[in-house]
């Protein structure tokens, strides 16, 4: 999944600025409803991590069943930390 296609997907643009307040939390739930309806571990994955950039995460205990994507959304999250200085 393209990080451009998913906000042209859910935003209507890939362009964050330009997203207004109520695009954006209309987007946010439409991510939400499909992370909900996704079976595809990658797709979920990534669909977590979008929201998460967004600000939106979902809690991980009740996203991932699996430990091992728990684990990963760990590491994302620090990952992110770390590239943003924290």
């Amino acid at each position: 999944m393209d990080f451009d296609d998913q906000l042209r997907r859910y935003f209507g643009t890939a362009d964050l600025s330009a997203i207004q307040p109520e695009a954006m939390d209309s987007g946010i739930e439409h991510m939400r409803v499909d992370f909900g309806l996704e079976k595809d571990r990658g797709r979920r994955f990534a669909l977590w991590a979008v929201l998460y950039m967004l600000g939106n995460p979902l809690d991980l205990d009740s996203a991932f069943e699996d430990e091992a994507d728990r684990n990963s959304a760990r590491d994302f999250m620090g990952l992110m930390d770390r590239a943003q200085g924290k």
